[in-house]
Parts: C-alpha cells; sequence; structure tokens
C-alpha cells in the first residue's frame, strides 16, 4: 500500500514537472521591454522604444504611409535626433528572412557603411522568429528635419517574415552615440513577431 502511494506521488510530481515544461517552452512568449521603454504594436509585431530618452510615437496621421508606426526623438526647434520605425508587406517574392533583409538592406541606402549582420532569433510566434540584424553608420543630409549635414548616424534594422508570411523591417536611427550598444541590443530584443 505504501508502496503503490509512492509510486502514484512520484507519477503525479513527474505529471506536474511534464506539464511545466510544456506550457514553460513553446517559444510564444513576448519580449521583455526594458522599464522606462514603451511599445510600438503592429498587426505582425510589436517593438520597444527609449521613451525614457525622449522617444514619442508619431501619430497615424503625421507619419509616412509606408511606415506601419513610428517613434520619434524630436529636439528643439522639431529636429530629428532619433527614429524608431515599422515597415510592413515592404517588398514582393520575399519568403524568409534572409530575403527580407536583402531587401531592406537595399534601403539603408548609399554612403552607409555596414558594420555588422547577423541572425537573430526574436520572441513570439515559432514560425516567425528568425530574423536578420543589419548594424549601419551614415552621415545625416540635414534634410527633411533631420540633425546638420554631417552628422554622424547610428542605425540598426531587423528584418525577418512574420507567421503570416508578411515582410517586415524594423529600423532605429539615431545621432551616433546617443544610444549605447546596450540600447540597441534591448530595441533587437524587444521585438515580438506575431
Amino acid at each position: 500500500m505504501k508502496r503503490s502511494r509512492a509510486l502514484g506521488a512520484a507519477a503525479a510530481a513527474a505529471a506536474a514537472i511534464g506539464l511545466t515544461l510544456l506550457t514553460g517552452c513553446g517559444g510564444d512568449a513576448a519580449a521583455t521591454v526594458p522599464d522606462g521603454w514603451a511599445t510600438l504594436d503592429t498587426r505582425s509585431l510589436s517593438v520597444g522604444y527609449p521613451k525614457d530618452k525622449g522617444y514619442r510615437e508619431q501619430p497615424a496621421a503625421d507619419r509616412s504611409k509606408n511606415n506601419a508606426a513610428v517613434a520619434l526623438k524630436e529636439e528643439a526647434w522639431g529636429l530629428r535626433a532619433g527614429m524608431v520605425s515599422v515597415q510592413l508587406d515592404f517588398a514582393e517574392g520575399v519568403g524568409d528572412a534572409e530575403e527580407a533583409a536583402a531587401a531592406a538592406g537595399a534601403g539603408i541606402g548609399l554612403g552607409a557603411t555596414r558594420k555588422d549582420t547577423s541572425d537573430v532569433r526574436l520572441a513570439g510566434a515559432e514560425s516567425a522568429r528568425q530574423a536578420r540584424r543589419i548594424d549601419y553608420e551614415f552621415t545625416s543630409s540635414g534634410k527633411e528635419r533631420t540633425p546638420a549635414k554631417g552628422t554622424r548616424m547610428t542605425g540598426v534594422v531587423v528584418a525577418g517574415v512574420d507567421s503570416k508570411d508578411v515582410p517586415f523591417a524594423v529600423r532605429i536611427n539615431a545621432v551616433k552615440g546617443s544610444l549605447s550598444a546596450a540600447d540597441l541590443d534591448s530595441f533587437v530584443e524587444s521585438i515580438t513577431v506575431k
């Protein structure tokens, strides 16, 4: 009698552990957004932005039709010192993260210097977690309320395909040195793909 109770208790404990492991795995968990940050939410993904560093979400009526969501850091006189943007369905014939990154990378522009390209795993839907990160630098043109011509800028683009095969590109551009390497990593780590 004691032995069957012990076996029953052991079986119950094993079942409980199994359930915990099953619910704890899966990859559909949302990404962590740092304290002081806010979130841009679109139909394909959500991404954090550093609200505590002056970034504010741009109203839909004010942003380009090419962007599904934007957060801006504006200095005095409306100067745009930083931007986080999300583009969806920005290229045709894109079926995976590598193709999305190639299409998004083409939009970085002439004169930009690529610093690094790496594969990343994002939070969210398991079928859409693979993405590519491109780090680059460029020089501001001084046009359209951007920093003075010649100002060095830092850029990161993360590109992939969501669970419904919609390509996405998430970009952050900022005056070089205004965001730390840890901030840029946190930006990437805050993305949750749907």
